[in-house]
């Protein structure tokens, strides 16, 4: 039997939530309602939740800080996306940054948001098996660095931790979870921001040049992240899992 993704929408209004409840269903979701932070984490420490529909405007915890507690907790791996009645590059950008995995601009059809639940849900099938492996192994060391996939941050060689933004820390994890492959920018930016918006078309390349930064790679003649010319990137660094107590 076919597993139906079950999805959790997150919004204070109970007509929107009851609205896109009913709509999501008939489109074969199965769908359960939350009416702000609380009752998320509550359904969520109960039931297995393939996507979070979460609105941005609520009053107490906003969608913003909700989506950067799921993405420090036992529920970092859970998709999610946002919904905002701000037509704001700026707010959209923050989202991203803070791990959403797309975004829907109110007002917005319903049938928009099933294609990018959809879109998401297969791009998060589509990951590699090793991406929920590393996840449990916590640190992935590759020269002279150490990701801790727990806390979000780059660890020297003395344990110094260096915080990454949230798009720093996606492009360097699909890029250690993928070493030594070439991957375009295409592939880069489904993986990493979420969504094909026009406005992140030069995103992938601004993001390498931070993540080299972070790694003191030199651009010119990079130890880590290699130009493929005209085909993307590739990680030329063997990569290792540790476990939590390596």
């Amino acid at each position: 039997m076919n597993h139906v993704p079950h999805i959790l929408v997150v919004d204070d209004d109970s007509e929107i939530r009851q609205m896109l409840a009913d709509y999501l269903q008939r489109n074969g979701l199965r769908v359960s309602q939350a009416d702000g932070g609380r009752a998320m984490r509550a359904m969520m420490d109960t039931h297995a939740v393939d996507l979070v529909v979460l609105d941005v405007m609520m009053p107490g915890e906003d969608g913003l800080s909700l989506c950067r507690n799921l993405r420090a907790g036992k529920h970092r791996a859970v998709p999610v996306v946002l919904l905002t009645a701000r037509d704001d590059e700026t707010d959209r950008i923050i989202g991203l940054e803070m791990g959403a995995d797309d975004y829907v601009t109110k007002p917005f059809s319903s049938r928009e948001l099933l294609a990018r639940i959809n879109a998401v849900i297969r791009r998060t099938q589509m990951l590699p098996p090793n991406l929920q492996v590393t996840e449990a192994g916590r640190q992935l060391a590759f020269g002279e660095w150490r990701l801790d996939t727990t806390a979000r941050h780059l660890l020297d060689a003395k344990d110094t931790a260096y915080p990454l933004s949230g798009a720093e820390f996606r492009l360097l994890r699909v890029f250690l979870d993928h070493a030594n492959r070439v991957l375009s920018r295409d592939q880069l930016l489904s993986l990493t921001q979420g969504r094909d918006a026009e406005l992140f078309d030069r995103s992938i390349d601004l993001l390498v040049s931070r993540v080299r930064q972070r790694l003191g790679d030199d651009a010119r003649e990079p130890t880590y992240i290699k130009t493929v010319r005209s085909e993307g990137y590739v990680f030329s660094m063997p990569v290792q899992m540790l476990g939590p107590e390596e």
